[in-house]
């Protein structure tokens, strides 16, 4: 009799694929514990030994993990016995098996040997159905674990394959994390039964997945790759083709340094696209931001630096250590307290202890300004009121008019400005934005005036002020008009 715990793979539901090793291990023995009877193959297990099943487990406890670590526990448990324990599981014991994965766990740490007996995966048959190279970049990722994700670990670059999306309300969830990353129209295969005589394939939109009939345990979902590169890892090695020899000579020449105009240029573009409220701008301008993202990165691979997955890195771990109220156990009352933690965890990891020791100084003014503000505010340094800081305007208007000279008039003015800042701020507008606005109007406006002067034969600059006055007013209604 087999001592210890052997771990026997059922195959995926074909008996006919059970190996010669699993068959032999199975009738040879006088008890056998399956983890579960909704298996094809086990119809057709030897008729010898006695069945012993976990099935009820899943009545009895909450999550499938406790399900798992339980029939783990027993497995165990019951391998110290003189006879061992023989424990079957469908497909291969080493794919997706987290039974099997928690009982290696628990002999390691006891010190205890365990045989695996492999089986044929669920993921052989579903290769032949779909005519599939695994080893083409094939992901395989399991369909509960990607239920659990915001966003799918996933490349849309390459083919992917998940298993076990056995109903409908896990069907939902997964479409739902795919659909962060892929279209809803993109037409996705299921395969229900692969291996065996109730083998069949249909191919659905994304959009329509949990509308699918006939989900069950042995249903997988293939998810083909998206039509052109869409991938952070393909734009990189766009990048990294552009800076390598024999690329582009303009590429190659660049630094950090030099592309320092070029990555304001684009947060500007990209700012010019929120203001405008055009999607289609933004998209685009979000992209060549990005690209200056990536350069920069690549450049610093070159110098031995740091890498792109190393920024990533970091700022993944800042975003949860920032969040202990989502990605621990604080918890919080409203925005204004999370902005709180945020500023006391920032200030202790950067041992900083001024409340604006975080404010960078290369902020445009009026950011840094309504930047400054906002700290200040958030310890009671503040108005009581717009009222108040309106009189302030007031005051600084005063100050303003009577100082002389031009250090006292750029230090007035200054003051006037903070003050209309932090006016803005009480107004709940963006600073930079509305002044950035305010800038395009005029463009737009003064255009506009020039291209009347055109029209009727004038010359802008000779007419009066009045004459002047009256155009830019008649621009300005033509221009609320539109």
């Amino acid at each position: 009799m087999q001592q210890g715990i052997t771990i026997v793979g059922l195959g995926p539901g074909n008996p006919k694929q059970l190996t010669l090793e699993a068959q032999q291990v199975l009738q040879e023995t006088e008890e056998i514990y399956v983890r579960t009877r909704r298996h094809p193959t086990v119809a057709s297990l030897p008729t010898g030994p006695r069945l012993c099943f976990f099935d009820h487990l899943y009545e009895e406890k909450e999550t499938f993990a406790e399900v798992y670590q339980e029939i783990a526990r027993q497995i165990v448990e019951l391998g110290q016995r003189p006879e061992g324990v023989i424990y079957a599981v469908p497909g291969h014991p080493l794919v997706g098996e987290e039974s099997v994965q928690h009982i290696l766990a628990l002999t390691r740490q006891q010190g205890i040997g365990v045989r695996v007996v492999e089986g044929l995966s669920f993921i052989e048959p579903v290769l032949t159905c779909l005519g599939l190279d695994a080893l083409d970049g094939l992901q395989i990722v399991d369909a509960t674990e990607l239920a659990r994700l915001h966003h799918p670990c996933l490349n849309p670059d390459l083919p992917a394959l998940i298993g076990q999306l056995y109903d409908r309300p896990l069907a939902s969830d997964v479409k739902l994390t795919l659909m962060n990353l892929y279209p809803d129209g993109h037409a996705v295969t299921l395969v229900r039964g692969a291996g065996t005589d109730q083998e069949r394939m249909s191919q659905a939109p994304l959009y329509e997945l949990d509308r699918q009939p006939d989900l069950d345990h042995l249903t997988s979902l293939y998810v083909p790759p998206l039509a052109q590169p869409s991938s952070l890892e393909a734009f990189q090695d766009t990048i990294a083709r552009l800076r390598a020899p024999g690329g582009c000579p303009w590429d190659r020449k660049q630094t950090h340094q030099s592309l320092r105009p070029h990555v304001l240029e684009e947060a500007y573009e990209a700012l010019a696209a929120l203001d405008a409220n055009d999607v289609d701008a933004l998209r685009e301008e979000l992209g060549d931001l990005l690209l200056q993202i990536v350069l920069q990165a690549q450049i610093a691979v070159e110098a031995g630096e740091f890498s792109l997955a190393q920024v990533i890195e970091e700022i993944d771990a800042k975003i949860k250590r920032r969040h202990p109220h989502v990605f621990g156990d604080v918890a919080v009352a409203d925005v204004e307290e999370v902005l709180h933690n945020w500023e006391e965890i920032k200030r202790e990891e950067k041992g900083v202890h001024s409340v604006l020791g975080g404010v960078s100084s290369a902020l445009p003014a009026l950011a840094r300004a309504q930047a400054i503000q906002k700290r200040v505010a958030r310890v009671g340094f503040d108005w009581p009121d717009a009222d108040g800081v309106a009189a302030k305007i007031a005051e600084e208007m005063v100050e303003l008019r009577g100082a002389q000279g031009s250090k006292a008039r750029e230090r007035e003015l200054g003051d006037l400005l903070f003050s209309v800042v932090n006016l803005a701020r009480w107004l709940d507008v963006d600073a930079e934005s509305a002044l950035r606005q305010a800038c395009q109007r005029f463009t737009q406006r003064f255009s506009g005036m020039e291209d009347l002067c055109r029209k009727r034969g004038l010359t802008l600059s000779k007419l009066s002020l009045p004459e002047q006055d009256a155009l830019w007013e008649e621009v300005k209604v033509q221009s609320r008009k539109s």
